[in-house]
């Protein structure tokens, strides 16, 4: 499969600080790519340099095999962008504000018209296009960015946390409609915040750190990076130390923590670990309560490979 983007040994500074620091990146037509990194690793630098809004000092970036200037005109017709911040009019009507957004792309006012009209519905903004952007919830106001952002049909779209400060029933509508669009074909670039949401949506994933790419894949593949495979939760009163010395003895077991009644055994690798861990309680006639098996999630891995010190 062809790439829609590729960049090669990017490299951006701001005087003395590097922002990227000979990143590359390859994210295949039709992907749903999901873009993750700490505040300040260089993902939205990375976006802006893709996009050639912002020069870099080193590298190359090719978009659909052509590389990419500012005046890539042709190649940036096929592109569509819903930043964090909602960026309409707020002078101009549902309606004018995708209208306005998709005629930057199509001069053709009978397509236009079916254009603005598609995206409208796609977003389920029928009953508003009358109405002032003031007037909408943080929900509908999100959802009519996206709409700006994709009237014009882009085959390549960016989506940076388009789901910040919306209610659940948004999210779901607007990470439905992100499927949508790539199930018609369109490849995405998705940042966010939400682990969950990259987990559910995205078929690769990058976590980039300090304007370096850190680690690439799958989820399935993310997960395997990491030294924790499950953690097996158990409520239980009275652990003597000789039983925590012979749980953490158990194969492919790496730690024990028991702390207010509560047992955490941390595998890495294995099968039937439960197993193993209750079949050794029982031996010992340890009553036990509530039992947990818990498989790393993507925030596991990010918070593994990226740390867990504070950033800006």
């Amino acid at each position: 499969m062809a790439n829609a983007i590729e960049v090669k040994n990017l490299v951006k500074r701001y005087k003395e600080l590097v922002a990227l620091d000979h990143f590359n990146l390859e994210i295949k037509e039709g992907e749903i790519f999901g873009l993750l990194g700490p505040n300040g690793s260089g993902k939205t630098t990375t976006i802006n340099c893709i996009l050639s809004l912002l020069s870099y000092d080193k590298g190359e970036i090719k978009v659909f095999g052509r590389e990419m200037h500012p005046n890539s005109y042709d190649i940036k017709k096929d592109i569509g962008v819903v930043m964090q911040n909602v960026a309409v009019f707020d002078e101009l009507t549902v309606y004018d504000n995708v209208d306005y957004f998709c005629g930057l792309y199509i001069k053709d006012k009978a397509q236009r018209k079916q254009y603005v009209n598609e995206a409208i519905e796609f977003v389920g903004l029928e009953d508003y296009t009358k109405f002032l952007p003031k007037k909408l919830s943080g929900g509908l106001l999100r959802r009519l960015n996206i709409a700006c952002g994709i009237a014009h049909k882009p085959k390549l779209i960016f989506f940076d946390e388009p789901t910040v400060a919306v209610d659940p029933q948004s999210r779901n509508k607007i990470l439905e409609g992100i499927t949508k669009l790539n199930e018609d074909g369109a490849t995405i670039v998705y940042t966010s915040h939400y682990m969950e949401e990259v987990e559910q949506i995205c078929s690769r994933i990058l976590i980039m750190d300090k304007g370096k790419n850190v680690a690439i894949g799958t989820k399935e593949e993310l997960k395997k990076m990491i030294k924790n495979t499950e953690t097996i939760s158990i409520e239980v009163m009275g652990l003597e130390e000789d039983v925590l010395k012979e749980l953490k003895e158990l194969p492919h077991a790496y730690d024990v923590k028991y702390e207010n009644m509560t047992l955490l055994i941390y595998f890495s690798g294995g099968k039937h670990n439960l197993v193993r861990v209750l079949e050794c309680l029982q031996k010992r006639d340890i009553s036990f309560g509530r039992v947990y098996s818990e498989l790393p999630t993507l925030n596991d891995v990010f918070l593994e490979i990226t740390g867990k010190e504070l950033r800006d």
